[in-house]
């Protein structure tokens, strides 16, 4: 009777999956959208204490941080208000750099005027 050895190929066996861009893309897609999270609700008491914070931050010309959602993810814009355009239901902010950016109403998940 003889007995076979196993040939094992090592390394070679694994560098199919990982030598394929689209299939990296496809799992950093995947782990990109498992970090996804939901838009948070905001309610009506909530839409005008975030009118108020910018009313008033317009007036004295102070910063503000301002939480956007898009697409499933939250981020911060810190900035001035320049302009509260309500025909086109944006805000324009005016960075820390000197740009402008437009941030549309529905978008806004909080507002912090910064002292």
């Amino acid at each position: 009777m003889t007995v076979m050895s196993i040939r094992d190929r090592g390394m070679k066996k694994w560098q199919f999956a990982f030598g394929h861009p689209e299939l990296i893309k496809g799992q950093r897609d995947l782990w990109r959208d498992q970090e996804r999270i939901a838009k948070p609700i905001v309610d009506v008491y909530e839409l005008e204490e975030f009118d108020s914070r910018i009313a008033y931050a317009m007036e004295y010309n102070l910063a503000v941080i301002i939480t956007i959602w898009l697409d499933g993810f939250t981020s911060e814009i810190k900035g001035r208000v320049h302009y509260v355009d309500p025909i086109s239901n944006e805000l324009r902010i005016e960075g820390e750099d000197g740009l402008f950016q437009r941030i549309s109403f529905e978008d806004v998940v909080g507002v912090v005027v910064v002292d």
